[in-house]
């Protein structure tokens, strides 16, 4: 039996109060009225009161214990994540052909305080993105005899299959592409594929002057081509891959990254009208080969190498043909033209799909940086603790400062135990949480010089999930710096990343789990208790698969772990939590540094098997609540997370969905006399339903071990079951959708 924890003393204030009064007539036989308001009675309320603030603090004293067990063991609580964003820059006034750099840790101004995490240039451009679309089938009968005869009169054409295209803007205004641009754009199931999208399978940056009347291309180029400081320009791409929904058998280690190439228009030496392509140097890549958001930090070369062929078919009858830059049509942009960027993939490969891409982007994070702050004065005393004016403290950027006669302020170093430290050695004991350092007693640590000052010479705090804004919530930059052109910040992708840091009764409750795992995973119940610790995630469920391996079904192979986690959702309908590529990253890293040598680790998702239920009730009243409540108890027994399920632990693995079971579950429902059926239903491929046999009066749905039942339809009605799960096509499946105003008065 568990060990009970009582409280030291459980009187209230009334207690106390009915305690004394009752006491009276032992002690006080000729005070027979203590009624409210005597002075007397005022006295007891008085002593009352006092002992009950006096009985409070008494019952603390197992909470200040169990927080000193929590220090003893040194478990600190977790720090809050932040959130991230990426962030493109454009210089605020047209008429400026100079560039601006950006040092990291820049503050930006928006919703959140947020600031740049690299370096970055924001040049005196802009850009639009192209791709060469493919047509329609549509498209291709209409212009079969235009596209003949351009075949004909390009000589180029001769004796090759024709390609035609259309020049296409991608992202639209630097918009995140939805999955509903405008048509002709080529859709894909989640944002824009530039494998089925382009025939050349490329995306086209089209390097262009701001909108003035009279565009300076020369002074432009020569910002491009060199720095001030003389060295070599940079520019920032910025990408957002569409991340799809992995497989159940998918590995959810790094995903590989994709070689590409970053090409430069340059004028062909031999031929007036020609193009050369010059790949750029790459100076850093955090989007890990286009795999996931981040940056492409391009070297540029000298002015002498940006060109851009002409649009003009009346002076290059082949423009836009062949390996060409897509041609532009519209004469204003083309006279903006500085230079062509060509993105395209070096490998086969069946998709690369794209959520956005612009220029000038940075990443950012939800924090805020101090610096040079003096927090204490060394007392001189062993064992010197700290508090730090914020919590929530980065813990990779933080460094501490302390004064030292002759020396002025000396770094000193962070240890994780400062049992580890010599005697004279300068380190410290850092809580990133609470926002404390702690020093050693001259044994284990160094002793800070009494009346020394002690200075956080680079702090930076923030996180939680108030820092997962939406799109658009970061408008600029925030610094004072003199002589700065003014910049403008575009956020074109919600924030995300961000966690709320570890709340003490969370922490309270892990220390049975430290006990058992040491942070080390050995038995299912490490497994299921550090992954449902994995920072910057919220995990919702966690079941692990003993010698389980995803790609073969198979249960039976030694060395094998699969860790099936799902994310935390708060609705109950369909479509249930899933996980994505992201979240299965941060659980399989979280455990694969923890895991025994020699175990094959695989973190996967489950295998939903959507089902549909009908179900027939009696209900004299006829009332809709007592139908949605009938609903709802049919969600909440077979969602797949805790609370819910047969056993307050979300549906069990593999369990089978029982016809008599939902019986019984709607039989619970408060004014239902009578049940009819459930009939159980499985979704087709083509989306029908399928009504599963009733044999001997009990159908079921069987499930494998790593399944689990998604109740996507379920139906309602009175009297008999339905037999019968139509699937309901949208509203705008036939016919044309009218929008309508509404009148104003």
């Amino acid at each position: 039996m568990p060990i009970p924890v009582p409280k030291l003393d459980d009187r209230s204030y009334q207690d106390l109060v009915d305690e004394m009064l009752a006491r009276l007539p032992a002690h006080t036989p000729e005070w027979t009225n203590p009624a409210p308001g005597d002075p007397g009675r005022t006295l007891i309320e008085l002593f009352a009161w006092l002992g009950d603030a006096l009985l409070y603090r008494i019952n603390l004293i197992p909470e200040r214990q169990k927080l000193a067990f929590l220090r003893l063991l040194g478990i600190q609580m977790r720090p809050a994540t932040a959130a991230r964003a990426l962030v493109a820059l454009a210089i605020d006034d047209p008429t400026k052909t100079a560039a601006q750099p950006l040092p990291p840790l820049t503050a930006l101004k928006g919703a959140r305080p947020f600031e740049t995490l690299a370096e970055v240039t924001a040049l005196p451009i802009v850009a639009e993105i192209f791709c060469k679309r493919p047509l329609t089938p549509e498209e291709v009968t209409l212009t079969a005899t235009k596209v003949a005869e351009l075949q004909r009169l390009y000589p180029g054409a001769a004796g090759k299959r024709a390609v035609p295209y259309i020049t296409t803007p991608v992202f639209a205004k630097g918009r995140p592409f939805s999955g509903t641009g405008v048509p002709p754009v080529r859709l894909a199931p989640a944002g824009f594929d530039l494998i089925s999208g382009a025939v050349d399978h490329a995306l086209w940056f089209a390097l262009l002057a701001p909108e003035t009347d009279a565009p300076q291309l020369d002074d432009l180029r020569a910002t491009l081509g060199l720095s001030a400081s003389g060295g070599p320009q940079y520019l920032n791409l910025g990408f957002s891959p569409a991340i799809a929904m992995p497989k159940f058998d998918d590995n959810a280690g790094s995903p590989v990254p994709v070689r590409y190439v970053v090409e430069l228009t340059a004028s062909d030496p031999t031929d007036a009208k020609g193009v050369l392509y010059r790949p750029l140097t790459v100076a850093s890549d955090t989007s890990n080969g286009l795999t996931t958001d981040g940056v492409i930090r391009l070297v540029l070369p000298g002015k002498e190498s940006f060109f851009a062929p002409t649009n003009d078919v009346r002076t290059n009858t082949d423009a836009g043909t062949g390996d060409s830059p897509p041609r532009l049509d519209d004469p204003k942009k083309a006279a903006r033209l500085i230079a062509w960027l060509r993105l395209r993939p070096t490998e086969n490969l069946g998709s690369l799909t794209l959520n956005w891409a612009g220029i000038n982007v940075v990443e950012t994070d939800q924090r805020e940086s101090r610096n040079g702050i003096i927090v204490a004065q060394a007392s001189g005393q062993p064992d010197l603790e700290v508090k730090l004016p914020n919590g929530n403290i980065e813990e990779a950027t933080f460094e501490l400062q302390i004064e030292e006669s002759g020396r002025g302020f000396v770094p000193w170093q962070r240890i994780a135990d400062l049992a580890l430290a010599t005697p004279q050695q300068r380190v410290f004991e850092f809580d990133p949480e609470a926002g404390t350092v702690k020093f050693g007693d001259g044994v284990r640590g160094k002793i800070p010089t009494a009346g020394a000052r002690i200075r956080v010479q680079t702090m930076r705090t923030g996180g939680g999930d108030v820092g997962n804004v939406a799109a658009g919530s970061v408008t600029g930059v925030a610094t004072t710096m003199l002589g700065m052109l003014r910049l403008k910040a575009v956020q074109p992708l919600p924030a995300k990343g961000g966690q709320d840091a570890e709340t003490l009764d969370d922490a309270l409750k892990r220390i049975p789990a430290v006990f058992r795992h040491r942070d080390r995973v050995v038995t299912a119940d490490d497994y299921k208790e550090i992954a449902r610790t994995t920072p910057g995630v919220r995990v919702g469920r966690v079941e692990v698969l003993p010698r389980f391996k995803p790609q073969q079904r198979r249960s039976d192979v030694p060395g094998v772990v699969s860790v099936m986690a799902l994310p935390a959702r708060d609705g109950i309908e369909a479509p249930y939590p899933n996980v994505d590529r992201p979240f299965r990253e941060r659980v399989y890293q979280f455990l694969e540094a923890r895991k025994p040598l020699g175990v094959e680790l695989y973190v996967i998702g489950c295998e939903y098997v959507p089902i549909g239920l009908a179900v027939g009730i009696v209900n004299p009243g006829g009332s809709e609540a007592v139908n949605t409540a009938v609903k709802e108890a049919l969600q909440k027994y077979l969602f797949a997370l805790p609370p819910y399920g047969p056993q307050a632990c979300g549906w069990p693995l593999g369990g089978a969905v029982k016809a008599r079971e939902l019986e019984v579950v709607v039989s619970r429902v408060g004014g239902v006399e009578g049940v009819h059926g459930p009939n159980l239903f499985l979704r087709q491929p083509d989306g029908s339903w399928k009504l599963v046999p009733d044999a001997h009066d009990n159908a079921q749905i069987l499930l494998q071990p790593w399944q689990l039942p998604e109740l996507a339809a379920v139906v309602v009605a009175e009297g008999e079951a339905p037999t019968e799960l139509k699937t309901v096509a949208p509203a705008t499946a036939e016919g044309f959708a009218i929008p309508l105003v509404p009148e104003v008065c």
